[in-house]
């Protein structure tokens, strides 16, 4: 598994121009729905068949980044002494996603937070925080405000086949919980091109391709009440198929008692602890569900009046935000997309 989250948003039952075929299985610690648009009902039996194929596909993927497997391609990486590491093409890949994924968010999204992760979730059973100066102390993030050092450093050069050979500071550790799940949706989603469309909605993180004349309808869970909703979108199709990413990040789930008060998984790196932030839940359509990923967790990390400002400048096609004084709120260009 990757990593489990509650499903913050799925796919409800429109009334699609085309009918579905839909397998339902367990993957990346949570949900794996893949939903499958057909030309008529003739195509469904193959569809099945085509989403079990993918869904085996995104477990092995799943399998190969996890930080829960000490055998995983991911850990073997994080375990190797060296400084140059070889990996191998999934990984290769996944950490290609995960430095993009840095770039576009000004060093938000940061893949080499596994040690500050796990000493806060340390904290629940020890009681105890992070010092400052030892190898978790704050660090900072460029083009960012902070006062601390800059992140560890590391790279990838390509190899023969897809592989890489992995370029790091010495001690680096890699946790892809945050960048995997929307990368491995958008790429399941890529194996369903025969189809008029699919969704591939990895536990939350979703990856939608939607035909002309049909639509997707997805619903963004209410946090505060159980089946409740904060919106749906409707994300139509195109003549040649229309891309969508929808992801939700949040505060939430993952949460424990802390010495200093509750705590949460989701790192600030320019700090090195759980970010502190007034923002419950962000859920971001974009282009990709890896962008979307991206998107969400930066806006949660940042806080409700920077993540605004952000947000209504980055490349996505829409955004609804949580605030922990109970305000939804969204970029303006958002409502195009809701029911």
């Amino acid at each position: 598994m990757i990593g489990a989250t509650a499903v913050a948003a799925a796919p409800i039952s429109p009334s699609a121009v085309h009918p579905r075929a839909v397998h339902r299985s367990r993957a990346m610690g949570g949900g794996l729905g893949i939903h499958v648009a057909v030309a008529d009902d003739t195509a469904l039996v193959a569809a099945e068949l085509d989403a079990a194929r993918v869904a085996a596909r995104v477990r092995a993927w799943a399998g190969r980044l996890t930080r829960h497997d000490p055998a995983s391609d991911l850990m073997r990486a994080n375990a190797d002494p060296s400084g140059v590491v070889p990996v191998r093409p999934t990984l290769a890949a996944a950490l290609r996603w995960a430095a993009d994924a840095a770039d576009l968010t000004g060093g938000i999204v940061d893949a080499t937070l596994l040690r500050e992760r796990l000493a806060a979730e340390m904290t629940a059973h020890m009681g105890s925080t992070t010092r400052s100066g030892s190898a978790l102390a704050p660090a900072g993030v460029p083009g960012l405000p902070s006062g601390a050092a800059s992140r560890p450093t590391w790279r990838l050069e390509r190899a023969r086949h897809r592989s890489a050979h992995l370029h790091r500071e010495p001690g680096l550790a890699f946790d892809l919980d945050g960048v995997a799940k929307g990368w491995i949706a958008d790429r399941a989603l890529a194996l369903l091109d025969r189809h008029p469309g699919a969704l591939v909605d990895a536990d939350g993180d979703i990856a939608i391709r939607s035909a002309e004349g049909d639509a997707w309808e997805v619903g963004v869970a209410d946090p505060r009440t159980a089946g409740a909703q904060l919106a749906v979108f409707v994300l139509p199709g195109a003549s040649l198929g229309a891309h969508y990413g929808l992801a939700t990040s949040g505060i939430s789930v993952h949460r424990w008692a802390g010495p200093d008060g509750e705590r949460h998984h989701l790192i600030d790196p320019r700090t090195g602890r759980p970010a502190a932030t007034d923002v419950v839940q962000a859920t971001v359509l974009a282009g990709s569900a890896r962008a979307a990923e991206a998107w969400a967790k930066t806006a949660v990390v940042l806080g409700l009046i920077a993540a605004l400002n952000v947000l209504d400048r980055a490349p996505i096609l829409g955004a609804i935000l949580l605030a922990s004084d109970g305000r939804v709120l969204a970029v303006p260009r958002t409502t195009r997309w809701l029911a």
